[in-house]
């Protein structure tokens, strides 16, 4: 399974999705993508297999994928304080791949309707939603 995970800022949330999936699923194939060096940096630290910055990175990820993981603000252009380019966000909804997109509220974008979940708690249900794709 092809698992790209993309990530921005300082790549926290990067990194710890990387760890997680690379942990439940070591056959898991895993690229890491950040919109920029030091979310990049972070998800190699995690245990990628591969990893790329950048907007063409993304959008040739997303080809590639058999599931793409990160926050919800990656379908979003602009989000992720502006480092989400519409490309990237166009990318990625337009993906063949099965997408799991993590509620993170902040940033202005809000997903109403959803328990303000720690981290720790996300990343356990992306790991359980993802041992369904395999």
């Amino acid at each position: 399974m092809n698992v790209l995970i993309i990530d921005a800022q300082g790549g926290g949330i990067g990194r710890q999705l990387v760890a997680a999936v690379k942990k439940h699923l070591p056959d898991a194939d895993v690229t890491a993508v950040g919109t920029n060096s030091a979310a990049t940096s972070a998800m190699m630290k995690g245990g990628a297999d591969h990893a790329a910055t950048g907007e063409n990175a993304v959008v040739v990820g997303c080809r590639k994928a058999d599931v793409i993981i990160g926050p919800i603000g990656i379908v979003i252009a602009d989000a992720l304080y502006g480092e989400i380019t519409p490309a990237m966000a166009l990318a990625v909804a337009r993906s063949g791949a099965k997408r799991i997109l993590i509620p993170i509220n902040h940033c202005d974008n809000i997903v109403v309707g959803v328990e303000d979940l720690s981290v720790g708690k996300l990343l356990q249900d992306v790991v359980r939603e993802l041992e369904k794709c395999g």
